[in-house]
């Protein structure tokens, strides 16, 4: 095997200028140590357990049996790439594996099939979104399957079935497991959507009742979210596509029927997010109108009010020139008779304005 280099850089651009082939874990550590866990089953029996790297690469794989290997934690890049040279990976997907910013796409190299998929799951603390990079790698009796951390984690109800029996799924061939991982990855994805739509209908009311400037900090928060979860399903429209027309190699016709299941579940989940994407710009422009006009009926009091006090300053401007032969200024009724005045003409000015309609 030809001897690749391992190196561990945290950013992508650290990446660059490197040759192909050089094995570089790009991203965050999510967990301490990566865990192995190996599934093996058939129509009668389902062993699972978790494996050390040295037990892992011991694993015999066998036509009778199906063989799922789950990797979680892809920052150990020596472990990466002795699971996956035992299975003969092309390091140009083991970089693929390797590279947490990895756009879900599919690939056909060699004699396995190769998909990336996100898994999405939301923050408690934050509140917000967060996608993890997960790879699956589909051979004849195998698949890989490479998580980046255990918090997005979807496939507990898969394993439950497979120590259960419950269900078809230890009856099928390894191409039904691989669409179960899909399905499970996908089908997460309404829950996500589900917290989102709850949070914009909650924004929607807030909107139009007392918009404030927290509201559009929260409206940036979830077009970011929502672009986030775009990201992740854009593209499996795609990638079923793809598969659909791998002309049976490795999935079979039976599977294909939930092949196009999945397809429409991800159109649905792809027509719901532009649904919401349109809301919260609509939510945004009437945020911006509420706020233009609630500034418009300050400016309209304002106004009114420097209006009013216009005659009122020219009245008190022209006495407060102090000329020694003002005649008001000696009578005795001058400042009650000023007063009355202006009192007369702010009575006749806000008469006028509410004829109008201005206030």
């Amino acid at each position: 095997m030809k001897a690749r280099r391992l190196i561990k850089p945290k950013r992508t651009s650290d990446k660059a200028g490197m040759p192909p082939e050089s094995l570089v874990f790009v991203g965050e550590q999510k967990i301490e140590k990566p865990v192995i866990t190996v599934f093996q089953y058939n129509a009668e029996h389902s062993d699972d357990r978790e494996y050390t790297l040295e037990e892992a690469l011991n694993v015999q794989t066998t036509p009778d049996k199906i063989t799922w290997f789950n990797i979680e934690g892809l920052h150990d890049v020596e472990l990466v790439h002795k699971l996956c040279d035992k299975f003969s990976v092309p390091a140009l997907l083991i970089e693929d594996i390797l590279n947490t910013s990895e756009r879900p796409k599919v690939d056909i190299i060699g004699d396995v099939l190769f998909i990336v998929l996100r898994m999405l799951w939301k923050d408690e603390k934050s509140e917000s979104i967060i996608t993890e990079h997960m790879s699956i790698v589909l051979g004849k009796d195998f698949i890989l399957a490479f998580q980046e951390g255990i918090l997005g984690d979807v496939f507990q109800p898969i394993r439950t079935r497979l120590r259960t029996g419950r269900g078809k799924l230890r009856k099928q061939k390894i191409d039904y497991l691989c669409y179960e991982l899909m399905d499970a990855i996908v089908d997460s994805y309404f829950g996500i959507l589900e917290t989102l739509g709850d949070k914009i209908e909650v924004l929607e009311e807030d909107v139009l009742v007392q918009p404030q400037t927290e509201l559009l900090r929260q409206l940036h928060d979830l077009r970011s979210d929502l672009l986030n979860v775009r990201r992740s399903v854009w593209p499996l429209r795609d990638i079923i596509n793809n598969i659909q027309r791998d002309d049976d190699t490795y999935f079979q016709k039976s599977t294909g029927f939930y092949l196009r299941d999945l397809y429409d579940h991800t159109v649905q989940e792809l027509e719901t997010i532009e649904t919401y994407w349109e809301l919260l710009s609509g939510l945004q422009d009437i945020y911006l109108s509420s706020i233009s006009n609630r500034m418009n009926e300050i400016m309209k009091v304002l106004t009114i009010i420097t209006t009013i006090f216009i005659p009122l300053s020219f009245i008190a401007g022209v006495y407060g020139m102090n000329f020694k032969y003002m005649p008001e200024l000696d009578s005795r009724y001058g400042y009650p008779i000023v007063i009355l005045v202006m009192l007369i003409i702010s009575f006749i000015m806000i008469r006028i304005f509410i004829k109008k309609k201005w206030m």
